[in-house]
This record gives structure tokens, C-alpha cells and sequence, in this order.
């Protein structure tokens, strides 16, 4: 590549993640101090993102692959994005700010595949080079929170009382509206499928790879794949809230430490794959969950704020120990008639329905354990997602039979 693609490729990926991690990450907060939200409408709030993943493949499917130039789709979808992010920012009430969030999130999840799909047709060596372009997302999600908690300020306990997190979606809609200018500027990304060719529903929700789930192995995963989805959920959903609420300082900011590790943690995979296998590899992720949350039920923001530290520097692991792995997975079960196909369906199966039921369950669980004041009973609440990963765990460890994966890099 030149190195004008690099810094093109490069700065959207920066501002695809920049985007998503300057308002994701603090709704949960935004929307209880704010909004008065309850956990149901919070993790209503939080599901759209699994409406988007459902949705997604077929604006891909119908529209990016079949008419029109990916560069533009993410052009107009990010500029209306910006829009509707306004939107939200001028919203006084959960019941004006729910539809617009869920339109954002049914155009932005169409996004992740479209900048992706733009990288791999400018790349001669994906494999090669696009980690190296895809590490400025997460540098974006890194900034963003830094951004919110260090420089503005706005997660901070005063701020946070004044209403400032919904500065946070006027950010965003500044950065969406230059991304969608800026991506008419990158290389054209012409359909690959021809217009006329047929193309059914199924394909494009990846449900033609539903022959793997044939394979018991690959069906004990698939399973797996989905359950673990509900103690990720809690995560995202109650992680910043909780932070916020038992009073840690630039709770925004300490979050990005798990991004960070997930960039280490992904160089250390194919290290762990050669030396512990993919079924260990797999188990170490899911083991890290229940830590992370017991860190979490006994940690506090004082002197044991060491535990909330570390338990968020865990990210790395959960993440990239069972999703990435459950990527490489994939992709060596899947034949060539099926490798693109197999991956929407995990995709569809995770962020679709796993996440969906996650977030439902971790607004009743929230809500569930709310005291009078407005504040949560948060140990009892994250001995549930523990639990509930350790169980997923043990299943995965005694019906998975271990396979030699080679690690594709």
C-alpha cells in the first residue's frame, strides 16, 4: 500500500471506533442520571446493537454488495447517522431518545463490515496488512475515552450531575459527519456480485453454514458462543454505570485500560494456541469472565480499586481468548463454499441473539437488585454474569473434545 491509503484506511478506522467508543461506552450512565431510565430501558437502549447485527447483513447483502460503491454506503449511512445522533443529543426522555438510537444502530452496525470489506479490497496481503490499519480502531475507542474523561471532564461526579454525557452525543455526531464527508474521498469499492445474480435471505444471514452445526464439536461451540453472550452483555451494559455510581474517578478514561489489553492479548494469541491448544485457549476466556466479575462484586473504588483495575484489564482476555478464537475456529471448519457465510452466522448467533438476551437479562437482574436511593446492590448483581460464565465454562470443558487448530495469522 501507499502510504496515502495507509493514513486513508487508517483514519476511518480510527474514526469508526472513535465513534462508537464516544458514546457506547457511557450510555448506561447517560441514561440513569440523565433520563431516569430504568434497567428494562437501558438494556432496551443496549439491544439495538443486536437489532443492528441482525439487520446488518442485509443492507450489506441487498444494497453494498449488489449496487452501490461500499465507500459511498458508508458515506451516506454515516452522514445520516450524524443526524440522528443529534437527535439523540437533543432528547429529554427516553421515549423521544429510544427511536433514534435504534435507527442509529440499524446504520451504524452495516458500517463495521463496510470498512472492513474497503481495507481488504485495497490490500494485496490482508493477512499481513490489515492489523496494522485495524489497530487505529482501537486506538479511536482508546481516544474517545480519554477524551470524555480527561480533557472534557464530562464523566466526572459533578459533571455528571450538570447532564455533560450528552455532550458526548453531539461529539459523536461531529465525528460521523466528518467520516461520512471524508468517505467519499476513499478508494472506490465497486459491488463484487452482479446485479442480476440471485441471492436468497439465508446466504446472507449466513444460515446456509448451518450444516456445520452437523459437527458436534462445532455445535458444542456454536452453543457456547451464544450463552457466553449473556455475561458479556453485563459488561457493556453495567460496567461504566457501576464505575460511576460507587464513585472512581474518570471511570470513562479507565476503561479504555481494555482496549489496551486487547491489543496485547491479541499478539499473544498465536503463542497460546501453539502452547495450551484451541479448547484451553478458550477456557482461559471464559474463566476470565468470572474473575472479572468477582473482581468486580468485591472490589470498591477505594483502596481495592486495584481489583476494578485489573478486572477491566481483563478485557484482553475475555475478548480476544474466546471471540477471536472462536473467529480462526470458524474459518477452519468452514469450507470454501462456506467461510463467509459460517462467519455472519456466528455473528448473527453473538452479537444478534446471544447480546439480545444478555441485555435483557442484565436490565431485569439490575433492576432487580435497585435499593430505594437509586443506587444497585452491584455485588449481588455481578455474582450472576460469574456464575453464569463459570457454568458455560464447565459444559464447553466437558462436552468440547479438543481439536488441533493451525493458527491462521
Amino acid at each position: 500500500m501507499t502510504l496515502r491509503l495507509k493514513f486513508q484506511l487508517s483514519f476511518m478506522m480510527f474514526l469508526e471506533f472513535f465513534i462508537w467508543g464516544g458514546w457506547f461506552v457511557t450510555l448506561g450512565t447517560y441514561m440513569g442520571d440523565n433520563l431516569r431510565a430504568s434497567g428494562g430501558e437501558i438494556a432496551m437502549a443496549f439491544s439495538t446493537q443486536s437489532w443492528g447485527a441482525i439487520i446488518a447483513p442485509l443492507i450489506i447483502g441487498i444494497v453494498a454488495d449488489r449496487y452501490f460503491n461500499a465507500e459511498r454506503i458508508l458515506g451516506v449511512l454515516h452522514l445520516v447517522g450524524a443526524a440522528l445522533m443529534y437527535q439523540m443529543y437533543q432528547s429529554e426522555a427516553f421515549s423521544d431518545f429510544y427511536p433514534y438510537v435504534l435507527g442509529y444502530m440499524i446504520l451504524y452496525m452495516p458500517t463495521l463490515a463496510l470498512v472492513n470489506s474497503i481495507s481488504f479490497r485495497q490490500m494485496k496481503d490482508p493477512a499481513k496488512e490489515f492489523s496494522y490499519v485495524r489497530v487505529f480502531g482501537t486506538i479511536g475507542w482508546i481516544t474517545a475515552g480519554l477524551i470524555i474523561s480527561y480533557v472534557f471532564l464530562w464523566d466526572s461526579v459533578e459533571a455528571r450531575a450538570e447532564g455533560m454525557l450528552r455532550n458526548t452525543f453531539l461529539m459523536v455526531a461531529i465525528a460521523s459527519g466528518v467520516l461520512g464527508l471524508f468517505s467519499f474521498t476513499l478508494p472506490k469499492t465497486p459491488p463484487k456480485v452482479d446485479k442480476d445474480e440471485k441471492i436468497s435471505i439465508s446466504s446472507m444471514l449466513g444460515l446456509d453454514a448451518l450444516a456445520l452445526l452437523k459437527d458436534r464439536n462445532f455445535l458444542i461451540f456454536f452453543i457456547s458462543s451464544i450463552l457466553i453472550c449473556i455475561p458479556l452483555a453485563f459488561y457493556y451494559q453495567n460496567a461504566n454505570p457501576f464505575l460511576a455510581e460507587i464513585g472512581m474517578d474518570n471511570p470513562t478514561g479507565k476503561m479504555t485500560i481494555g482496549q489496551a489489553s486487547e491489543v496485547v492479548f491479541m499478539l499473544l494469541l498465536p503463542f497460546f494456541f501453539k502452547k495450551f491448544g484451541f479448547k484451553m485457549t478458550l477456557i482461559f476466556g471464559m474463566l476470565a469472565w468470572t474473575v472479572r466479575y468477582l473482581l468486580f462484586a468485591y472490589g470498591d473504588a477505594g483502596e481495592l480499586a486495584f481489583m476494578l483495575l485489573i478486572g477491566i484489564a481483563l478485557h484482553g482476555i475475555c475478548y480476544d481468548f474466546f471471540f477471536v478464537s472462536g473467529q480462526i475456529y470458524t474459518d477452519s471448519k468452514a469450507g470454501e463454499k462456506f467461510k463467509s457465510s459460517a462467519q455472519g452466522l456466528i455473528t448473527l448467533a453473538t452479537y444478534g441473539v446471544g447480546m439480545l438476551i444478555g441485555f435483557w437479562v442484565a436490565g431485569q437482574i439490575a433492576d432487580e437488585f435497585l435499593r430505594p436511593d437509586g443506587s444497585h446492590t452491584w455485588e449481588q448483581i455481578w455474582m450472576y454474569p460469574a456464575g453464569f460464565a463459570l457454568v458455560v465454562m464447565i459444559l464447553f470443558a466437558i462436552f468440547f473434545k479438543n481439536e488441533q487448530i493451525e493458527y491462521k495469522s
